[in-house]
């Protein structure tokens, strides 16, 4: 049977991105490699710990359903989920809290219905695809990007809007949509000065702060609960999402919002309305999690991964000879805030290629995930990463500057030095 037109298209479509190095596969890592590149921060979804409450916490309750059986809607609520709900916004120090089954999805709902028609959407450059999508079916009459992490442009922006009577009177809303931590650098967002520069341009209330804690959750603020807590802004921000894919170990989310948003979302997110609940098995995982961050349990992890931030960060000064003299790897100028470090490379997949040979996985970020010409790789540290594995990477990255023929060896610059001195 000969190819249809549209399958052509599609295959014509993959080729370019196979021709561009932009060519997206699924991969399986082997189970003996060094995780450097997951979100699994904590190293919880692997932690014999959790696995021991979790198998407790489904022994508790012999006769749960492994299926949820429908939307939460339909039949797919239970006490349990709504119990979860109140213990994850008492925790957040939240007046209330919504499952749903991705960030993703949660992300999506809340663009999507929450901002009225006339509404206008400030985000920073730098959101998440989620947003995005829920920004482009949203009936927001403006959507305007802001300049990475920059308070300057922003306040440029809602002065320009003030010039818009509605706006200026409180009549017409203005979300503001931030990170605390962005995933790609690894940099945290400017809350509090955001927060300061709304609550000054807009006194009328009318300007609505959306905070995604997808990867502060869990590893930042007292117990983890997030960068909006470790401020104290919980009181100014209209709605945050705490995700449980990432340092939780787990998967789902919540928006933690005011008990009205939250009835307005179970009746407008069509990501809720229409979409199977999550199983109580899933529920029973980030509820547990929740019990081991509220007794202490994860304090050793975050501690050890602290440590582990600053020792990965002085372990690649040491390529600061190499990196000097090359274009092919760019290492952080200071000490992240966060285990994400992006090394910048024009040549990111020979450089995971390179360290996925050796048991390290690390992935290339491209185009169009990151801005042309700040391709990377991207290396994020675990609770369950030792000193060792950090110093085998960097030694491992090192071998490949080397390998590439762009710089000599610390020890063959040593060598001609002293050649040099002799003559």
């Amino acid at each position: 049977m000969a190819p249809s037109t549209l399958s052509s298209k599609m295959a014509s479509l993959l080729s370019n991105r196979k021709a561009n190095s932009t060519l997206r596969k699924l991969t399986i890592s082997p189970p003996t490699s060094k995780d450097f590149s997951s979100n699994d921060f904590l190293s919880l979804s692997t932690s014999p710990i959790l696995h021991t409450a979790y198998l407790s916490e489904l022994a508790s309750h012999p006769d749960f359903r492994l299926g949820s059986g429908g939307s939460r809607l339909l039949d797919g609520n239970s006490l349990y989920a709504e119990n979860l709900e109140r213990e994850i916004a008492k925790f957040h120090g939240a007046e209330a809290a919504l499952l749903f089954n991705s960030g993703f999805d949660a992300n999506e709902g809340f663009f999507a219905c929450v901002p009225q028609s006339g509404d206008v959407i400030l985000f920073d450059a730098f959101i998440h695809a989620s947003v995005h999508e829920g920004m482009r079916l949203s009936r927001a009459g403006r959507k305007i990007k802001f300049e990475h992490n920059s308070v300057e442009d922003l306040e440029r922006i809602l002065s320009g809007l003030l010039s818009d009577e509605k706006v200026r009177k409180g009549e017409r809303n203005v979300f503001v949509a931030v990170e605390s931590l962005y995933s790609m650098d690894g940099d945290l967002g400017p809350l509090k000065d955001i927060v300061e520069l709304v609550e000054r341009l807009l006194p009328s209330g009318n300007g609505h702060i959306i905070v995604d804690e997808a990867h502060s959750n869990g590893i930042y603020g007292f117990q983890g609960r997030g960068i909006v807590c470790s401020l104290g802004l919980e009181d100014k921000i209209f709605a945050r999402l705490h995700t449980f894919g990432k340092a939780i170990g787990c998967n789902g989310a919540a928006i933690l919002c005011s008990p009205v948003t939250r009835e307005y979302l179970i009746n407008y997110a069509r990501p809720l309305i229409y979409t199977t609940a999550m199983s109580f098995p899933s529920l029973a995982a980030v509820g547990v999690v929740y019990t081991l961050m509220q007794n202490g349990t994860t304090e050793p992890l975050i501690t050890h991964l602290n440590s582990l931030i600053t020792h990965m960060y002085n372990q690649l000064l040491t390529l600061q000879p190499f990196t000097i003299q090359s274009t092919l790897l760019q290492i952080p100028q200071s000490l992240p805030n966060s285990p994400i470090f992006a090394l910048l490379t024009p040549e990111p997949r020979s450089l995971a290629k390179w360290c996925q040979e050796a048991g390290f996985v690390v992935r290339p970020i491209v185009s169009p995930t990151v801005p042309e010409g700040t391709q990377r790789i991207r290396v994020c540290l675990h609770a369950g990463n030792s000193k060792r594995d950090v110093d085998a990477l960097v030694e491992r990255i090192r071998s490949w500057l080397v390998a590439r023929g762009q710089v000599e060896s610390i020890e063959a610059r040593a060598e001609s030095m002293e050649v040099k001195a002799r003559l």
